[in-house]
């Protein structure tokens, strides 16, 4: 972890009444006070979203990666993850819904390598019905009953319809060079969506390096594979996992509802 991103992260914990300690080399000590036990979910997002961070920053210069496909942008809160942990090649980024896009839009006008799409990406090209609620829950997907019992915005959901296109379609258009120069990396955050874009990318999923995709363990959408099904089709394309991150938790029950599982071509290396 740089420097100055260690800090960052001591700062964030030490507000959470949690102490880091650096150890020795790769050796990090956590202590904390028992009355800051209540506070141990917001302390498990905060070094989860470094540790994400960091590693895939880490994938990017190890599989030299120029270009970032970035499904499922909503605001641009990954991308500029990405900038914060060092990662200064290209970004493309695809958000469908129209106010959100607009963030995004003005989030990536002001980073001379970052592009924005307003559309969704499928299975094929043409349009479909977004379900869009505040925050980062949109879905082509409709909520499941446990969905709309977690995530009270799921129950008010308004209608839009959107653009879908089929990436391998666009692929070549959007990329900021040939392929094999990029060397592109896929993440894909879609509510659920995720094997059909996945789908979309047809023969050109052999372009992909590297790539991660939100994987259920509980289902918050109507039709949404559990993770089992969609890590044998990402392994099927001959994509690795190099880790597995909690994405949500119940905290009633502890149980992970997705993880972010990060995976890698080897064959790319």
């Amino acid at each position: 972890m740089r420097p100055a991103l260690r800090r960052q992260v001591a700062r964030g914990l030490r507000a959470l009444g949690v102490d880091l300690r650096k150890l020795g080399p790769g050796a990090l000590l956590l202590t904390r006070p028992e009355a800051a036990r209540r506070d141990w979910p917001a302390v498990e997002k905060a070094l989860t979203r470094f540790a994400v961070a960091e590693h895939i920053a880490s994938l990017l210069t190890q599989y030299r990666v120029g270009c970032v496909l970035d499904v499922g942008a909503n605001r641009g809160q990954y991308g500029l993850a990405l900038r914060r942990a060092g990662y200064t090649g290209h970004i493309v980024s695809f958000e469908p819904v129209a106010d959100v896009f607009a963030e995004l839009q003005a989030t990536a006008a002001a980073d001379g390598r970052w592009t924005a799409y307003p559309y969704a990406l499928g299975r094929e090209d043409g349009t479909t019905t977004i379900n869009v609620v505040p925050g980062t829950l949109s879905s082509v997907l409709t909520p499941t009953r446990f969905g709309r019992k977690r995530y009270a915005q799921l129950r008010e959901a308004t209608t839009s319809e959107v653009e879908l296109h089929r990436l391998e379609t666009i692929f070549d258009d959007v990329l900021p060079g040939p392929a094999d120069e990029v060397r592109p990396y896929l993440k894909l955050d879609t509510q659920g969506y995720d094997l059909e874009v996945f789908a979309g990318l047809g023969d050109r999923v052999q372009d992909v390096v590297a790539m991660q995709a939100e994987v259920s363990l509980l289902q918050i959408y109507e039709g949404m594979p559990d993770m089992a099904e969609a890590v044998a089709a990402y392994r099927e394309a001959g994509f690795d996992i190099t880790a597995l991150y909690p994405v949500s938790r119940q905290s009633a029950t502890a149980r992970v509802l997705e993880f972010d599982c990060v995976m890698v071509r080897a064959s790319s290396r």
